[in-house]
């Protein structure tokens, strides 16, 4: 009786429609157009778009390529669909200064009550006094 029971188990689950709980496999989604081109110096464009509705585009500057200080700037945009169906897009800078996204998807920080910006700005307007440090010499 034990062996019906879980051979009707076993048949079940094996016969179950789950395609609502399993998605398909987005890692296998085709490469609908895909343009790039790197320059010699290091500046670069590159775009795509795959076939689950991804689409990228960005381009890269190398600023101060004959110094020291020479540093990658790279400006792109990035357009998606959710799982939950809500359509993502969001621009962005990558620089020295970090990573800086923009989208309307982006949670945005509260605003600094008044009070903290008047501290800041007291802070700002009144810094502390310098009191030099004299090390005696036994």
């Amino acid at each position: 009786m034990k062996f019906l029971v879980v051979l009707a188990v076993a048949v079940a689950c094996a016969a179950a429609d789950v395609s609502h709980i399993v998605k398909s496999d987005e890692s296998q989604a085709p490469i609908v157009r895909s343009d790039y081109e790197i320059q010699p110096q290091g500046d670069f464009q590159y775009a795509y778009e795959t076939g689950n509705g991804i689409v990228s585009q960005a381009e890269g500057v190398v600023k101060n390529p004959a110094s020291e200080n020479a540093a990658l700037e790279v400006k792109g945009t990035v357009r998606y669909t959710a799982p939950d169906g809500t359509p993502i897009s969001y621009e962005y800078v990558a620089n020295e200064n970090g990573f800086q996204p923009t989208g309307s998807h982006l949670p945005v920080p509260p605003p600094i009550p008044e009070l903290i910006l008047r501290s800041l700005q007291y802070i700002a307007d009144h810094p502390a006094p310098v009191v030099p440090v004299v090390k005696k010499t036994v």
